[in-house]
């Protein structure tokens, strides 16, 4: 039996995780412990993991997914599993069943826990995390034994910075966004359960074990339709952008694989139009350099050993948007990845009364990229990316910029590229239909040299700008 625990941070997945895996057996995974474990052992994952957030970098999801894999391989294969919080996307649920398929195995189940947005604000705010082991108390539903220390290891108790009603709330939306398409993935399939995790914490168990012992039992206990649109109506309804706006500026998106060349793109067409290169991998470096409250946020997340989730990028992106040399337009590279991603920037750019005016996509074959990446370098100082064949240094290994030592990541080999295409395929192609039906893609060749590429990318850029003068 094999089973998934869903539902937002605070509705109790982790509590009724760890009793359950000792009542049916189960082997207990979540990625925040994966993610430690391989930071702590230093394995090679691990050490890739610790690469990125070295450089100031999101963790990639076909890392995550690497563990995920490596974990179930070396698990009992008559032991069953218990996902927390995995998968938290549809790409996701998509690549666990592919694996689980490989391997004989199938998610029986998804138990959802259903808990007002009200009740998860207030329970986060009582919650307490363990500055050592991590092991969550709260305090009205599970206080630990003597205040302000942990049972398991004695550690310190404090409160997370983002457990604050602002930050619940934004982290709610990104979740619901992000959780719609899940659930409604799960509900077709036939292997969702809806449960309501509000009440004491022993109610809520024993409908716990009673609807995992049906699906052991192979029992029905499923949701009806009418259940299952009350639990997302209203939450997050796609946003499709459009070309109608109160303010007529020039907002671009830039989209295309690892490698394609968006970042030496992005800033020749900031120098062209004169408008700010917004890309989230500096962005999100800035904020952690600055020390700035998101960047402390975020910091926070990576000291224990997490994924930094997306209500964090998406908060800085919305901070970097709003400044005033934003005010005329923008070029944004790196954000969205994700369809959630692109639905929470159309409710950021309505917010603004703002529509973006275009979306460029650099078009590069795998095989291609697979070759550019293997002659990339990266300045191990401010990050900047050369390319031995089409974007060489001035004096070799060093950097132009900042005289910085250049060299090759570790991720920068052909088996890991195709790693990173294969999820760069299965985000982004929700991603580019998306974008198609709201008539704002526009695809640009990225074979060729640079300055041809940069040719074609500005032709279109420019074709975009006339449309908006004259729309």
């Amino acid at each position: 039996m094999n089973l998934t625990f869903i539902g937002p941070s605070g509705v109790g997945k982790g509590t009724h995780a760890n009793r359950l895996e000792q009542e049916f057996k189960l082997l207990h995974l979540s990625t925040g412990d994966l993610l430690r474990e391989n930071l702590q052992a230093r394995t090679d994952l691990g050490s890739r993991a610790r690469g990125y957030m070295d450089r100031g970098e999101l963790v990639p999801d076909e890392l995550v997914d690497a563990m995920i894999e490596e974990r179930l391989r070396r698990a009992d294969s008559s032991q069953g599993v218990l996902f927390d919080g995995f998968p938290s996307t549809l790409y996701q649920a998509k690549f666990l069943d592919h694996f689980f398929e490989g391997v004989g195995r199938k998610l029986d189940a998804a138990i959802y826990f259903k808990v007002s947005d009200a009740e998860v604000i207030s329970r986060l705010s009582g919650r307490l995390i363990c500055q050592k082991c991590q092991t969550p108390y709260h305090a009205r539903f599970k206080p630990p034994r003597m205040a302000g220390a942990c049972d398991v290891c004695d550690g310190k108790l404090y409160q997370r910075e983002d457990d604050t009603p602002e930050m619940v709330r934004l982290r709610l939306r990104a979740f619901q966004r992000a959780m719609g398409p899940v659930v409604d993935y799960y509900h077709k399939a036939g292997r969702l359960l809806i449960l309501n995790g509000e009440g004491q914490v022993e109610d809520v168990y024993r409908q716990v074990v009673q609807a995992v012992t049906a699906v052991q039992q192979r029992g029905t206990w499923m949701p009806t339709g009418e259940e299952v649109h009350l639990l997302t109506e209203g939450k997050a309804p796609i946003v499709l952008p459009t070309k109608r706006a109160a303010r007529r500026t020039l907002d671009l998106v830039l989209l295309g694989g690892p490698g394609c060349g968006k970042g030496t793109q992005a800033e020749q067409l900031s120098r062209e139009l004169k408008l700010p290169h917004v890309a989230t991998g500096d962005l999100f470096r800035d904020n952690l350099k600055q020390q700035t409250p998101l960047g402390k946020l975020a910091k926070s997340y990576m000291d224990r050993g997490e994924l930094v989730p997306d209500d964090i990028t998406e908060a800085m992106v919305r901070d970097r948007l709003a400044r005033p040399d934003a005010a005329e337009g923008f070029i944004l590279d790196g954000f969205p990845r994700t369809l959630p991603q692109a639905q929470a920037l159309a409710e950021l750019m309505h917010e603004m009364q703002r529509q973006l005016a275009g979306v460029l996509y650099i078009n590069v074959s795998d095989e291609d990229i697979v070759g550019r990446l293997s002659a990339r370098l990266i300045c191990r100082n401010c990050q900047a990316s050369y390319h031995l064949q089409f974007k060489p240094p001035a004096k070799p290994g060093i950097c132009d910029s900042c005289g910085g030592e250049l060299y090759q990541r570790d991720d920068d080999n052909p088996t890991t590229v195709r790693a990173r295409l294969k999820t760069f395929h299965a985000q982004t192609e929700p991603l580019i239909e998306y974008y198609q039906k709201a008539g704002l893609i526009s695809e640009v060749s990225g074979h060729g040299d640079v300055s041809t590429v940069t040719a074609r990318t500005q032709a279109a850029a420019k074709a975009i700008a006339k449309s908006r003068r004259k729309g």
